[in-house]
């Protein structure tokens, strides 16, 4: 892609995905706002309103991105290229998830979501693989943006299989729901010290803190659930302090946060 036009299209659509999400809840879309369609659900993998905030850091680290690769000094920057098209795809499909969300078209949402997740992950491999090249200010404003990213999108997407399911009616195999948390909380905890050995990365590991937290803090006392919510916190803890203890003691990975 021609670099001036792969500029444009990632401020075009940054700007789309900001209008499309701003107005889901200022109008909102077709009557409902995110957070009244999420607690529609009977489901225990949602964590408490105030986590959701963290969509504004994400979506701060997103516009520093976007202003840093318009620059016309990074026009050319082959780490930035690499990413490109896959930022585009990723603002489109968040902008779609929200359309299929407040419309009720909820199978449609776990496809917008599983694209999303797809191009995080295809930006993170990218920018992984070129880190040796990465400036200090790259890390500040391309990796740490998108690992905070990729670590919502990862529990988002978790959530969404979960509430798709719900709406689905689907049984669970026959389990209780306080049985299939404690298996997704102990996914969740498995992929959390899978990205610390092999990623040693504690801004995706942070995350992964504060969802689990607001889902504790959700369920304070719901027994079995509330328990395997705060083993899983303290699962995750740990793999967030190695995350941290390796950076600082591998060399060429930095002490940085992502």
């Amino acid at each position: 892609m021609n670099p001036i036009l792969r500029q444009f299209f990632i401020i075009f659509t940054t700007l789309l995905t900001l209008t499309v999400n701003a107005l889901a809840n200022i109008l909102p879309l077709n009557g409902l706002t995110t957070g009244e369609i999420s607690d529609s659900f009977q489901v225990y993998f949602v964590p408490a309103g105030y986590v959701f905030s963290i969509w504004g850091l994400i979506y701060i680290g997103l516009i520093a991105f976007t202003i840093y690769q318009a620059l016309p000094s990074e026009r050319n920057n082959s780490r930035l290229a690499r990413i490109g098209g896959w930022v585009i795809l990723a603002n489109l499909a968040n902008a779609a998830w929200i359309f299929f969300w407040h419309y009720l078209l909820f199978p449609l949402t776990l496809v917008a979501m599983l694209v999303l997740l797809a191009a995080l992950i295809m930006i993170y491999l990218a920018l992984k693989a070129t880190r040796s090249a990465a400036s200090p200010r790259e890390h500040w404003l391309v990796q740490l943006p998108f690992s905070i990213y990729l670590g919502w999108i990862t529990v988002a997407t978790v959530a969404n299989v979960n509430s798709l399911l719900d709406y689905l009616n689907w049984n669970q195999f026959g389990i209780s729901a306080a049985a299939w948390m404690g298996i997704i909380l102990a996914v969740v905890a498995a992929l959390a010290w899978i990205m610390s050995l092999r990623e040693r990365d504690a801004a995706y590991l942070a995350v992964l803190l504060w969802a689990l937290a607001g889902i504790g803090i959700k369920f304070p006392q719901e027994g079995f659930v509330t328990i395997a919510t705060w083993a899983a916190f303290g699962l995750v803890a740990l793999a967030f302090v190695w995350a941290m203890y390796a950076r600082r003691t591998t060399p060429g990975l930095g002490k940085g946060w992502g």
